[in-house]
């Protein structure tokens, strides 16, 4: 991953905040995740589009582009599952 700047937590603290307020009884925790996965999938594909001249050279990145990304993801998701794993008690049941 990148270095973290200043900001980094409260960008992203801004979209969980936003995905949370969407969960509804119409849109369930799945339904919301997906569509935040797929927002960032979209922004993702955008921002490496923004990388490239033409749709040939980003296509000639395609597999190295994904490498990067789904690799950032894993160890991102790995970190917050270890988190969560060691704080269970803490997050899901702070009143007990």
């Amino acid at each position: 991953m990148q270095e973290i700047d200043d900001e980094f937590y409260e960008r992203a603290d801004a979209h969980i905040h936003l995905s949370n307020d969407q969960i509804s009884e119409t849109a369930t925790f799945g339904k919301v995740s997906a569509s935040n996965m797929y927002a960032t999938a979209r922004f993702n594909a955008w921002i490496s589009a923004c990388g490239w001249d033409n749709g040939e050279e980003m296509a000639a990145s395609k597999q190295e582009t994904l490498d990067y990304f789904v690799t950032e993801y894993r160890k991102m998701l790995e970190e917050n599952l270890d988190d969560y794993i060691e704080n269970f008690e803490s997050y899901m049941r702070p009143s007990e």
